[in-house]
């Protein structure tokens, strides 16, 4: 017995039954400490009854063209639904099992053929598997010590991404918790660049930094220039063309604006496939520019990279070799599942470890035994950080980048059909010829089909959310809509899913007529 720290250490004495040999029970604080808690043959054997169910709920039946899409229920039914609160007493496994079949049954299911709402969508078998492995594995990319593999192929595969991208002197990276993340990370690479002091001076030592995206870019953006201290007003906006794509000629202009106005404009961002129209700016003029006047071009390929797997659609990025920076989503058009995104940085100048570092001693040691340039942990803002690119690894080995080219050119194939259907059809109308695989188009009622276009006309074309609220209670399917600019609220389909077939696409015009004839 012991009380030196005010605690009480108890040995207790062997029982008489006790088999010789055995180590009598250790108690600290009333908590025995010999032997593990957790029974490892009853965690197997609820594993073993939980996976069932994921294959059958959560795979095949959520990927069943005759299943429903979604279940809805208001947030209050669904809360009654799935008893949320959470309290002292654990529940058995049966009860447990069945929390699962109804967090599958009640969830959307993003794998379904007819989940068209977002910019990722079905589900690959590989890159599954591969998630099971790291879920299971539970390792963190800071050292090669605690995650070997997981480093390794991270490595490998930014190292075959950089050299799509076309970067012939090599490149450096990392896969970050999401697109707006990776965004986050180009303009905090692109500021220190331009000011290195401001790593240890901060703010106060800058001049006022501007930097320039378009009005078509993700919302990131301004989110990055927010948190990043730059100020949403240092963001200056430049026009987009008709179809979505910035204008050069105006970024040039407001560059001269901002050095006129006695600031310092640091980066441009540029989009290669935007989140509504699926536009590409031009790159080779934007690059043009930024050579002219020094700035860091970063673009923002998250949604439209997965072109640059495809010989027959790499055009949509000329130019973007010469980017600086280059975020590039593979959870989106590739399938590698979410989350997974690329930030990836041109040149072999250690920029990426020199604006992030920190040098933790307790997990960068110098002295290790081992190659430690291969702790890769120090050029992330993170310190646990998932390893995403295992799963897009894991797909690429067993398609080969044959198998996602043919991806991307079925993806946009489908999309060129649907665009050909809408025209056929009496009332679909395109708000544009797509580019990439957003197809966006109007559904005009029946009852407005012969009413002469003006703004009362397009005043009541606004159905869409009327349509989506009844596909969702239906479960038939799931598509965005939304407003933009000066035109009112159209339909956005997104097509990803190698999945989807033709007569899904078919039964998605049918089924906004069915839904919609009525208004």
């Amino acid at each position: 017995i012991s009380n030196e720290d005010h605690r009480i250490y108890l040995r207790l004495p062997p029982s008489p039954a006790e088999p010789k040999g055995k180590r009598p029970p250790v108690l600290v604080d009333g908590v025995t400490l010999n032997g593990p808690t957790l029974d490892i043959r009853e965690a197997e054997s609820f594993l073993r009854d939980a996976m069932p169910i994921i294959m059958e709920e959560a795979v095949r039946k959520a990927t069943d063209v005759k299943e429903k899409v979604c279940e809805w229920r208001s947030p209050e039914q669904l809360k009654e639904v799935l008893d949320l609160e959470l309290r002292d007493g654990g529940e058995a496994n049966p009860k447990i099992l069945q929390r699962c079949r109804d967090a599958i049954r009640y969830s959307v299911k993003t794998g379904h053929p007819r989940f068209f709402n977002q910019l990722y969508a079905g589900l690959d078998p590989y890159s599954l598997v591969g998630r099971f492995i790291t879920e299971a594995l539970n390792p963190s990319l800071y050292t090669y010590e605690v995650a070997p593999v997981f480093i390794l192929t991270e490595e490998a595969v930014l190292k075959k991404m950089i050299e799509i991208i076309g970067w012939t002197e090599g490149g450096d990276g990392l896969f970050s918790p999401g697109g707006s993340v990776s965004n986050m990370y180009a303009v905090n690479v692109a500021r220190y660049q331009r000011c290195p002091n401001v790593k240890e001076l901060g703010l106060s030592a800058m001049p006022r930094l501007v930097m320039f995206t378009s009005e078509e870019c993700h919302y990131s953006v301004a989110k990055a220039a927010a948190f990043l201290g730059i100020g949403t007003k240092n963001v200056y906006v430049i026009r987009s063309d008709k179809r979505g794509k910035m204008i050069p000629a105006e970024f040039e202009k407001q560059v001269q604006r901002a050095k006129d106005e006695g600031a310092l404009p640091f980066m441009v961002n540029a989009t290669a496939g935007t989140t509504i129209l699926g536009a590409f700016d031009p790159l080779e003029e934007i690059a043009d520019i930024c050579e002219r006047h020094s700035l860091w071009m970063h673009v923002d390929a998250c949604w439209g990279g997965a072109a640059l797997m495809s010989n027959q659609h790499r055009h949509l990025l000329k130019g973007i070799h010469r980017a600086d920076s280059v975020a590039w989503n593979p959870h989106k058009m590739l399938l590698a599942g979410l989350q997974c995104c690329a930030f990836m940085v041109r040149g072999q100048t250690d920029i990426l470890q020199r604006c992030h570092s920190a040098n933790a001693s307790y997990l960068f040691q110098q002295d290790k035994f081992y190659d430690i340039s291969y702790d890769t942990g120090d050029k992330s803002i993170q310190c646990s950080r998932k390893p995403d690119a295992f799963k897009f690894w894991l797909m690429w080995k067993a398609l080969g980048t044959k198998g996602l080219e043919e991806r991307v050119d079925r993806a946009l194939a489908m999309a060129r059909y649907l665009a050909e259907e809408i025209k056929k059809r009496e009332g679909f109308r395109l708000v544009m010829e797509p580019e990439y695989a957003n197809v966006c188009f109007w559904y005009i009622p029946p009852s407005l089909r012969s009413t002469p276009e003006g703004p009362e006309f397009w005043k009541r074309v606004h159905v869409a959310p009327v349509v989506k609220e009844r596909m969702m209670k239906k479960g038939s399917m799931l598509v965005g809509y939304q407003p933009h600019g000066d035109k009112v609220n159209f339909f956005r389909q997104i097509i990803i899913s190698p999945q989807v077939s033709r007569e899904d696409m078919d039964f998605l015009l049918d089924e906004i007529n069915t839904l919609g004839k009525d208004l």
